[in-house]
């Protein structure tokens, strides 16, 4: 592997000129640098990480804390962060939480022993003792998705609040008055946030949200799957189930198809975080889909500016409504030519 010394050898500079192309000091005469740029391709040169990073103090690495990498609204967030750090040049490490704090906070020390330069997170919960002590020391970080609230950190997240009196408009518009909701955990911003928005939305139209309508989940499938089955155990089920995210509604549709249930003839069921699959159900499913692409862009962004010692702002992007077949809507099924492939006209 080529050394510093050999780049400065190939070029015919000093080793101290070399490096003063590596770090963009403008000093340097272009005719110099492009003689070291040359010599650090033809030798393959690549600088050392670690030792530039004790001597400018940077690492060119964000750390990424999701809450749970099987759901695919991370997934695709993970992937927009690192591709959007990749633009501005730096490097991510994602650490999945699993929705557990303990694990959150070991990825949280993890991280900082590695020094990065900032931290992208989204809480698992009200706030762990880790993540809570690298927010009050002045870690660069941002929190996305999820926020913790009294704690002064940017946020960039979706505003799902609108969208979801779109989707109680909608149900109530097909006819549907018992409404149930499986929750996500109430100690999570976007837990609480989706329930108290779908109980004032129930509100506007006189309908109450009983408890025995209130699933507790944990944005986890198995947890939807449970609460569907003690909704369908009731006297007077639900009409509509209503997952506040997508894994717990993949659970709530086992358990509806387990019972031999049709859908929604017998039961309709909607999802909050819209993803590729629910259009591959049959019937493809009615959801509320978040910007996931910008929000983890603007994070990025966020992250970036408060490095680099700019002001950062927090973002507020709007959810919207999605809606396709599995609430009662009678929306016709494109019939495919044979020179052209069936396209999906599910109205949003």
């Amino acid at each position: 592997m080529a050394s510093i010394k050999d780049v400065a050898l190939e070029a015919g500079v000093s080793v101290a000129t070399v490096s003063r192309v590596l770090n963009d000091h403008p000093s340097v005469s272009p005719d110099a640098r492009a003689r070291v740029l040359a010599a650090v391709q033809t030798l393959g040169y690549r600088p050392n990480a670690v030792a530039r990073s004790l001597r400018t103090d940077q690492t060119r690495t964000l750390g990424l804390v999701i809450s749970d990498v099987l759901n695919p609204y991370f997934t695709k967030l993970a992937r927009s962060v690192e591709e959007e750090a990749r633009a501005l040049g730096y490097s991510v490490i994602i650490g999945n939480a699993d929705e557990r704090p303990d694990l959150q906070d070991h990825h949280v020390r993890t991280l900082l022993d590695r020094r990065i330069d900032g931290l992208l997170v989204s809480p698992t919960d009200g706030g762990s003792p880790g993540m809570l002590d690298a927010a009050r020391t002045g870690t660069p970080m941002v929190f996305v998705d999820r926020w913790i609230p009294g704690v002064e950190v940017p946020v960039v997240r979706a505003d799902g609040r609108p969208a979801v009196r779109d989707l109680v408009a909608h149900l109530h518009g097909l006819g549907h008055r018992r409404l149930a909701i499986i929750t996500g955990p109430t100690a999570t911003t976007t837990g609480s946030e989706r329930v108290e928005a779908f109980r004032q939305a129930l509100g506007e139209y006189g309908i109450e949200l009983p408890e025995a309508y209130i699933g507790q989940g944990d944005f986890q499938a198995d947890s939807g799957r449970r609460a569907t089955e003690r909704f369908l155990d009731l006297a007077e089920p639900p009409e509509v189930v209503f997952a506040a995210d997508n894994l717990m509604a993949l659970g709530a549709l086992d358990a509806i198809r387990a019972r031999g249930l049709r859908i929604p003839e017998d039961i309709a069921l909607a999802a909050f975080d819209d993803i590729p699959w629910f259009v591959h159900t049959d019937p493809p499913i009615t959801a509320i889909a978040q910007p996931t692409g910008a929000l983890g862009r603007a994070a990025v962004r966020a992250l970036v500016d408060r490095i680099e010692g700019r002001t950062p702002q927090s973002v507020t992007l709007p959810a919207r409504l999605v809606v396709r077949r599995s609430c009662g809507e009678s929306i016709p099924i494109p019939t495919p030519t044979p020179h052209s492939p069936a396209t999906n006209r599910s109205k949003s």
